[in-house]
């Protein structure tokens, strides 16, 4: 592609920057911008994650879905070349179509072991969400904005010969557009590390779907539980959106483990009054088994995979060798929320790798009592 060409999205009025819209306002090779979805009965413990990213800098496109069954997940992931920049969501036998911005979407998806043809429709208006941060010493690694939705899918998906139909009044879940840097493509060369080296990462996304309104909160805390991120907001139908302060947190975790099987969240409604919500999880997804986040060996994101490449792999969770995998990374747990007497549904979406205080993992190898 022709730098100095313009591109089919210099003809809308969408500029940021004096550039062309061919590339991105920053050289940094890990800019990217990406959409990613979830999707469950709250009846049976099937779960779908699945995502398309762009990454200007890098020249590449990609997406991935991955549905989890009992005690396996299926991915399959696609690859190609980013040509051009222009309204076109899809690669390989994915796409995404925008039918009503900030509202209904479809998600396709055609492949022998995995398939599916699903439409979005928000139940409550999208929510942006605080400044994603994170250092490494005086540098960026993950510098992004982003925005959550929870809402409500239709159609239909068949996974290693099995149908599913998807009904919108069973079948629910969450989205979210991002946009940034992250680490993405190739491993870097390191470098000088940060000093003390990597203590952990401690991470929690919870956005819940109740009946009257939906509540999203974001908790991203340092190994001494320094807190670097803090978001916690409700969010109703008719588009008001109240913040719930400082959300305090009592974990209970599988003994022996990290596995997380509930936290309460006591957060405080703008007009001083306690609001208590209680998740627990249910069977979910991880994320660097087969969804190319974090160190997955098959295939991460961004990363230079050929001309129309693409993947599909099964795993058995309760293979050694995956298992052993799982506790080193994020995982996508179905949440069962309540708050005071209503009952939700949403993602429990939790990490805990290395030292944490406030929960009392002294290190890498520390686990619950």
């Amino acid at each position: 592609m022709n730098a100095i060409m313009p591109v089919p999205l210099d003809e809308y009025p969408v500029h940021q920057s004096p550039l062309s819209l061919a590339r991105v306002a920053t050289s940094d090779r890990n800019f990217y911008d990406r959409y990613y979805f979830n999707a469950f009965d709250p009846a049976d413990d099937t779960m779908l994650v699945t995502g398309f990213g762009i990454y200007p800098n890098l020249g590449v496109v990609d997406a991935f879905a991955t549905v989890r069954h009992g005690n396996s997940q299926r991915s399959v992931r696609f690859s190609d070349a980013l040509t051009s920049r222009d309204l076109t969501t899809a690669v390989g036998g994915y796409r995404i179509e925008v039918i009503e911005p900030l509202h209904k979407l479809r998600v396709v998806c055609e492949h022998d072991d995995l398939s599916f043809d699903l439409t979005w429709t928000g139940a409550f208006p999208a929510v942006q969400e605080q400044p994603h941060l994170i250092l490494s010493g005086t540098r960026p690694i993950i510098e992004a904005s982003r925005f959550a939705q929870l809402g409500s899918w239709a159609g239909t998906l068949a996974v290693d010969g099995r149908d599913y139909v998807v009904d919108p009044a069973t079948w629910t879940g969450s989205r979210d557009r991002s946009w940034g840097i992250r680490p993405s493509g190739e491993p870097e060369p390191a470098g000088r590390p940060p000093e003390g080296g990597l203590g952990g990462f401690w991470w929690l996304y919870a956005p819940l779907r109740f009946d009257d309104f939906s509540i999203v909160v974001i908790v991203q805390e340092e190994p001494d539980g320094t807190r670097t991120l803090n978001n916690a907001v409700r969010i109703f139908g008719d588009g008001r959106k109240e913040q719930l302060g400082w959300p305090r947190m009592t974990w209970t975790y599988e003994p022996g483990t990290r596995h997380p099987r509930s936290v309460r969240l006591d957060m405080t409604t703008p007009d001083g009054k306690p609001l208590e919500v209680e998740i627990e999880s249910r069977p979910g997804i991880a994320l660097h088994v087969g969804c190319g986040y974090g160190p997955d060996p098959d295939w991460t994101h961004g990363r230079w995979m050929g001309r129309d490449w693409s993947l599909s792999s099964g795993y058995d969770l309760t293979d050694p060798a995956i298992a052993a995998r799982v506790p080193y990374g994020v995982i996508d747990h179905i949440g069962f929320a309540r708050c005071g007497d209503k009952q939700g549904w949403g993602l429990f979406e939790h990490a805990s790798m290395g030292r944490h205080d406030p929960t009392g993992f002294a290190d890498w190898a520390a686990v619950a009592p």
